[in-house]
């Protein structure tokens, strides 16, 4: 990893539930810790970005990714993912994590039948309003194939639109695999976006 960092010249984030291996790769230069568990699997985790100082990615999923499936059941998606990353940012706050180091991601995909992820990209103010930096995670995910009928290898398109509707919503990073085409896309509504205090 270090090799990479190096080359790219970039902001290197790694992800990991791992606490060891959030360590080893901040220790080789990485800047960011992504943990998909909301920074709960792991007792250390947030001990090892407190002390790195790194910037850290909180996602919110229930349960793990063999039983996440049966944990979703909302009473209100937006408000309830929201309240309950809110309870995650809280605790690594109070665990000594600059509250400006954390970004919040609504796991896209993650506990959510495909009409929770397509309220949460309507509704991401509720994450907004909570005043972080919001990371969407759409790329090729399993509920655009069931709005698309496409497989897997041929939802870069329906990936670009998430990414829209999100950024038009508040979000301000992106994890996609397409990164080209996404880049056009989020181009045209940051466009869109400060067009819309233009004089006629």
């Amino acid at each position: 990893m270090r090799l990479l960092v190096e080359q790219i010249g970039l902001p290197v984030s790694v992800d990991t539930r791992r606490s060891r291996v959030a360590e080893a790769a901040l220790d080789a230069g990485a800047e960011i810790v992504n943990d998909v568990s909301g920074l709960a699997d792991d007792e250390r985790m947030m001990e090892v970005v407190r002390a790195s100082g790194a910037g850290v990615v909180i996602m919110h999923m229930r349960g793990d990714p063999r039983t996440m499936d049966a944990r979703a059941h909302y009473r209100d998606v937006a408000s309830d993912v929201a309240a309950e990353l809110a309870g995650r940012r809280d605790l690594a706050v109070a665990a000594g994590i600059a509250r400006d180091a954390v970004v919040l991601d609504p796991g896209l995909g993650f506990a959510k039948r495909p009409e929770h992820n397509l309220a949460l990209l309507d509704r991401l103010g509720s994450l907004t309003a909570l005043g972080h930096p919001v990371m969407v995670g759409p790329s090729r995910k399993r509920f655009l194939g069931a709005v698309t009928g496409r497989p897997v290898d041929q939802r870069d398109a329906a990936t670009a639109a998430a990414c829209v509707v999100a950024r038009m919503r508040g979000a301000r990073l992106f994890r996609v695999h397409d990164v080209a085409t996404a880049r056009e896309a989020l181009a045209v509504a940051d466009a869109v976006l400060g067009a819309g205090g233009a004089g006629a």
